[in-house]
């Protein structure tokens, strides 16, 4: 999905894309449960005003981590009680770095390397659609390596897009995955991430710089003959 005039991917601001307050985290905690709950509950749940309760139901609104339903009783004036989304869900939920990190190790150790790089691609694929399904894919290629750029920087990958000769490059100045890739010259994950681009893109990249080459940054560049832009 392409950013539009007021600078929004799939709905929400990409200045809501950053870490989320403490005392705004103490309000999706009290909404863990997925229950619909109203200011007045979260007031005395959280022993706060409650136009601090709305100011950061206000924020969580705009990044999607909540969601609002109208209740309307009787003849009386229509109230609002809120719920947790699934994103508002995962980004409160308990941090999967150790997770993450012993599935990786143990895809590596795999000794079957038919196995080990059918399950990569597996997750590659799974990755990359879900990148995919927030591009326009009628829009040019680099059109969409741009958008793509807004949706990595918005996990923290820090990524560019640089006009490079005939093609745009994906240019990424730091490994997204420290602990997974850092320390090792093993390059499983740089084809990962090729996979997962390519996926995402609906076009071929390779890795034509990288970090455990000795190259300053890793940078993917899209296959000439696949260009469609």
């Amino acid at each position: 999905m392409q950013p539009n005039s007021a600078g929004t991917i799939n709905g929400h601001s990409q200045s809501d894309s950053g870490p989320v307050r403490s005392v705004d985290r103490e309000l999706l905690l009290a909404m863990r449960d997925g229950q619909l709950v109203g200011v007045g509950e979260l007031t005395e749940t959280l022993s706060v005003t409650a136009t601090a309760v709305r100011q950061r139901v206000e924020r969580l609104l705009q990044r999607g981590l909540i969601e609002r339903e109208k209740v309307v009783s009787g003849r009386g004036r229509p109230t609002y009680r809120y719920r947790i989304t699934d994103r508002g869900r995962r980004i409160n939920g308990a941090d999967s770095t150790e997770l993450a990190e012993a599935m990786w190790h143990e895809l590596l150790a795999i000794e079957d390397l038919d196995l080990r790089d059918q399950l990569l691609r597996s997750v590659a694929t799974r990755l990359g659609r879900q990148y995919a399904a927030q591009l326009d894919g009628s829009a040019p290629l680099e059109e969409r390596m741009r958008v793509l750029s807004q949706l990595l920087s918005a996990r923290r990958v820090c990524s560019d897009v640089i006009s490079a000769g005939e093609l745009p490059v994906l240019d990424i100045s730091a490994c997204p995955y420290p602990t997974l890739a850092d320390n090792t010259d093993d390059h499983s994950m740089c084809r990962l991430e090729e996979q997962v681009l390519s996926e995402a893109l609906g076009n071929p990249v390779h890795l034509s710089q990288c970090r455990l080459d000795g190259d300053s940054c890793c940078q993917f560049s899209p296959t000439p003959q696949q260009n469609n832009s």
